[in-house]
Order: C-alpha cells, then structure tokens, then sequence
C-alpha cells in the first residue's frame, strides 16, 4: 500500500467531481458518494499505517515515486513520498473528515446548496492530502493553494449574508499575504539548492551547509511568513475567528485536520530548512519560538472576552496552534507533531459540539445557552471530554502532548519558553471552564426548545470522544509507538527528534497549573468572586478594552490597507484616464481617420473613377444588359448558336 499512496487524495478528488456533475440525481444528493469515498481513503490510510509499521523501517527510511519531466531545460517531478509523519497525517485527515462528512448530513440537511457543499468538502479534503503526500515544493504548493480556495468557497458558503462573504475574503486575502511569502520562499530555495523542489533535497542542502546562511535564513523567513497566514500566527491570525461564518462542520474540518494545520506540516516537513536557517539550537532564541510564544499568549487572552461559542474554539485553535509553531521553535519536533495529533481529535470534537449546540437553540451565543446539560446528554459529556482533553488534565489526551512540549522547553534550555506554556495552560483551562459554565450550568436562557441532535451528528461526537480521551497513551511511558511511528528521515536533527523521558515532577506541576485554571475560573463564574473587578481598576479596564477590540489588530491593517488603497486608486484612475482612455481614444480616431482616408480617396475616387472612366457606371451598365436581357428566347437561341460556332472555329485554328 505504500506504493499506492496516491490512491488517498485521488478517491476524494474523484469524489468532488461525481458529486459536481451528478451529486443531485443522486438518492442522497451525492453526500453518499462523499462519505463513500472518504471511508475508502480512511481504510487505505489505515493499510499504509499498518505496513509501515509492520516494515520496522529504520531511521532515514521513506517510500518515494516521483515521475519526472522537463519544461524549459529544468526537470520538474510529481509524485509522492510517504514516510511517518506522512502516515499520521493521511490517518488523521481522513478520520476527521470521514466524522465531518457524515456529521454533515443531519447538520446540512435541507440547506440550499447541499450538493455543492459535499462536493467542496470532498475536494477540501484531497487538496490537504495531495499537500501531505507531495515530495516537492511545487507540488506541494499547489496543494497548498486550493486548500485556501476551498476553505474561501466553504467559509462564504452562505454568501446572501454579507458577513458571511466578508469573512470569506478577509481569510482569502489574509492567506495570501502570507502565501507571497511561501512562493517567493519557494522560487529562492529553488535556485540556492541547485534548481530542484524536491523536499528531502532542500532538507540536505540546507543541513550540510550546500545553502550558505544568509540566504537560508531569508528562505526560510519568507516560507514562515506563508506559515503564520495558513496556522494563524501573530499578527496574521485575524481571519481565523471571522472563519467561523461557515457552517459548523467546515470550521471543525479547519481546525482540526485542514488548512490551519497544513502550516505546522510545513515547518515540520521542512525542518532541516528551518532548523539550520533559524540557528535552532539548546536555548537559543528564534523567530519560530518567538511567533509561537506571542501567539500563544494573545490568542487564549481574547478566547474570554467572546460570546460565541465558536469564536471560543477559534482563539483556542490559535492558541494551540502556537503551541505547536514554538515546539518546532525550540526543537521539540515529536512533540509539536504529537500535539498536531492529539488536537486534531478533541478541536474536532469541540467543534462539532458547539455545531450540536447551535443545531439544537439556533443561536451561536453562550447567552442564549444555560442549562443544556440535561436537555443535550450526549453533547454534554463529549464536550466535557475535549474540554478536558483540550485544558491538559491527565490522563487525558491533551495532557500527553502538553506535557511533551513543556518538556522539550525545559530540557532544551528554554526556561521562558517553559513559563509561556504554563501560563498558556492555566488560561486555556479557564477559559474553557468559563464556556462549560455558560452553556451547561444554570438555567436554559434561550428561546425554544433544546433537544439532543439526531444521531448522524451524534454518533460523530460519540466516535470522537474516544482517542480524544486515549489518543495520548500512543505516546506514554513504557509504550512510545508515537515517536517510532513519526520518526523523521533528514540527518542532522536527531538530537531534537528523541523522546524526552517521562518527567513526573513537570507533568504533576502542569495538571496543578490547570487544575488551578478551572478553580480560578470556577470562582469568578460559579461564586461571583472579584466579579466586576474590570471596571473598577482603570488599567484592567483599559486592558479589557483592548482585548475585546482584540488588540485593534482590525483597525490597524485596515487603516493601513485604506492609506495604500487611497492613492493607489487616485493613481490608478488617473492613469485609466490619462493613458489607458489616451490611448483606446487616439486608436479610435486614428481608424475613423484610416476609414474617412478609405471611403474618399480609394473608394471615391480611384475604384468608382475608374469604373466610371471605363463606361461601366451603373446607369450605362444597365442600359447595355437591357439590349442583352431582352427575353427574346429567339434571340438567346442565336447568341448560344453564335458563341458554339465562335468556338469551334477556335478549336479548329489551334488543331
């Protein structure tokens, strides 16, 4: 199955295309053909798995096929390279979407553009499969690409509503700033490796020094740039929370296995370009560690001060996805990985959640919420398992992760590193604590009348709780298949690709700092403690404001975008009028000129001079075909007789 890989994007891709053309004469409007496709591209993900577990490849070892050909003297490949990072990925992107899809059918039912929205979720995702398995920077640059597309038709899925389309085009236009970084990033590593896009080449050169530094260093620059746009990073996280415009699946879908992940994928699949252009080293200080950090911090600040619940869930996304950036910061690369997994599971879940929770009081507010506990059982406790798992309590599976990336801080010499992922940790736990309290404590504060989904959407939530819940334990003490499953293929990284030995002492004082989070937020919400504080110390006040106004990120690019687009646009109409309409005006009068030179002097002059000269004017051709058109049949008789004498006459002359 190894050799097959590429059989996993193709089904999904197929799909999108039976969907698109046939889906509506379909019994179910062509969501069977989805599901039917990603189940068959989960069970080939699972086969790939089970084999290159089976093989027990040893270190450096990966499955390529590339086809090559040339264009313009340069040789370019496509084909596939699966090693373990690849693996976990296709199993966790097909998984969630496979939940997704079927979720999807009692969360859409009866929406206006049913087919069309499976036939983009299938396309969705093979776009990130086709990015996962790709062995060159070109390809995956294009899977790259029309995973923004699809998640810009998914967002604006319900375009009528105009901030459901604003927020469409803030994440399109947001993505591609980052993406002018990633393709120029791209088009200079191209040329300093020796013209090749092939990954594991790029990985070499950049470690054994064939890249000199300085260029590495803005390489890698400009591809984290494409990085913070695709995951979200300070300060290009804007678009993240205004995503939450589409339905609820396609937010679950791009938190947990899509798009904002696909960044984290590339910092990891290129390691050794950001390892050895970062200078990644034992307590060293880095641009990735430091985006990490920052992102960490201001996203799970503005996750308190949000209503929607779905907002909540975005800025935890940021947050872990910060995470993550500044694990590979500090060279904790099996961790930031094993953190991709673990959340892939429980923000899956959470977010399905909340679309169960929204389904059942059609409001996204946690004000409209209250109470839902004994109304909505199933939701209830599946979303108490990723909230848990999401604030890092043991055992569950955000705790294994957590613990790894605090870990890889402290024993790699980042000690603020390791103050930030502490910090992270209470306030995610808090915030979360915060959400469970509004929607499922109290008294139901909505209108109608709660019920628990049906069970297409519970089912998903069901299936998802359980490797939200053990999905850690791959990677526990005395078991570790995780960090043999995922091991990377580059030389030169080693170091920062071990394990890290179980540390009680750090685990113990992380699951305290959480636990510590929940009660802080207990008391606030559950006691009424300090409650008000905000508004009676100016500068809480002040802070409060500006978080809620989420740092006026929004007002500075915007007031920035508008100072640019101001004269740009003078300059532009001036020169539509000036030189464009110059010139479209002086072509028209030059052919009106051309034409008027055309119709007097050849026309006039010469073609009727000459046929007037000749007698042949229009009056005197017609008083010459009257003596000839005569309708004397007689007289025709004779002129036939005339010209067949005239001609045998000349037939004899010449013989």
């Amino acid at each position: 199955m190894l050799d097959n890989a590429w059989l996993i994007p193709l089904i999904p891709a197929v799909s999108f295309f039976v969907i698109l053309f046939f889906g509506k004469r379909l019994p179910k409007k062509g969501a069977e053909v989805g599901i039917a496709a990603l189940t068959a591209s989960f069970v080939l993900s699972l086969l790939t798995a089970i084999e290159w577990t089976g093989e027990h490849v040893p270190r450096h070892a990966v499955h390529r096929h590339t086809t090559w050909f040339e264009i313009g003297g340069i040789d370019f490949g496509a084909g596939i390279h699966v090693d373990g990072l690849t693996v976990m990925m296709l199993v966790v992107v097909t998984f969630i979407s496979l939940m997704v899809h079927v979720y999807s059918t009692g969360y859409m039912d009866g929406d206006r553009r049913y087919t069309y929205f499976f036939a983009a979720l299938s396309l969705f995702t093979a776009a990130m499969l086709l990015l996962v398995v790709s062995d060159n920077t070109l390809q995956l640059m294009i899977g790259w690409e029309l995973v923004g597309l699809c998640s810009f038709m998914l967002i604006g899925h319900w375009w009528e509503e105009g901030v459901n389309s604003g927020a469409a085009i803030k994440a399109f236009i947001t993505t591609r700033t980052g993406d002018i970084g990633l393709m120029t990033g791209i088009i200079l590593l191209f040329f300093a490796a020796g013209r090749t896009f092939d990954i594991e080449a790029l990985n070499r050169e950049a470690l054994t020094g064939g890249i000199g530094h300085g260029t590495l260093l803005i390489g890698a620059s400009l591809l984290f740039l494409g990085v913070m746009g695709k995951s979200a990073q300070f300060p290009l996280h804007v678009w993240l929370p205004d995503a939450m415009a589409g339905p609820t699946p396609v937010s679950a879908l791009i938190h947990a296995a899509t798009m904002v992940v696909a960044g984290v994928y590339l910092v990891a699949r290129l390691y050794g370009v950001f390892f050895a252009g970062f200078s990644i080293e034992v307590g060293g200080t880095n641009l990735v560690a430091i985006i990490g950090a920052i992102t960490v911090l201001i996203a799970a600040l503005l996750a308190f001060v949000q209503d929607d619940v779905k907002k909540v869930l975005a800025y935890s996304t940021v947050s872990q996805l910060g995470y993550m950036i500044m694990a590979l910061g500090v060279g904790a690369w099996t961790a930031a990985v094993f953190h991709l997994f673990t959340h892939a599971f429980f923000k899956a879940l959470l977010f399905l959640g909340s679309g169960s929770l929204i389904h059942a009081v059609h409001s996204n507010n946690m004000s409209d919420m209250g109470g839902l506990r004994k109304f909505m059982p199933t939701t209830f406790w599946t979303f108490m398992v990723g909230s848990v798992a999401l604030a890092g309590i043991f055992p569950l599976a955000g705790f294994w992760s957590k613990d790894e990336i605090l870990l890889g801080a402290a024993e790699d010499g980042y000690p603020i590193m390791l103050v930030v992922g502490l910090i992270g940790a209470f306030m995610t736990a808090a915030y979360m604590t915060r959400a469970c309290y509004l929607i499922f404590a109290g008294e139901y504060r909505g209108h109608g009348h709660p019920h628990e989904s049906p069970p297409s959407m519970a089912w998903p939530l069901r299936i998802l709780a359980v490797p939200a819940a053990l999905a850690g334990l791959l990677n526990a003490p005395g078991i570790l298949l995780f960090n043999g499953w995922v091991e990377f293929e580059v030389e030169g990284v080693e170091h920062f690709l071990e394990h890290h030995d179980f540390n009680p002492m750090l685990a113990a004082g992380s699951v305290g700092v959480a636990l510590l989070g929940v009660a802080a937020a207990a008391a606030y919400y559950y006691r009424g403690a300090l409650n008000g504080l905000a508004d009676r110390v100016p500068p809480l006040r002040t802070a409060h404001r500006v978080i809620v106004n989420k740092y006026y990120l929004d007002h500075l690019f915007l007031g920035i975008i508008r100072a640019i687009q101001y004269p740009v646009a003078r300059a532009a109409y001036w020169v539509n009028q000036h030189v464009l309409d110059g010139v479209v005006n002086g072509v028209g009068k030059a052919a009106q000129r051309t034409a008027q030179v055309a119709y007097d002097v050849i026309d006039q002059r010469v073609i009727d001079g000459a046929v007037n000269g000749a007698g042949l004017s229009a009056e005197e051709g017609g008083s010459i075909l009257r003596h000839l058109q005569t309708g004397r049949v007689q007289q025709y008789a004779a002129l036939l007789f005339g010209a067949v004498a005239v001609l045998a006459m000349g037939l004899v002359v010449l013989t």
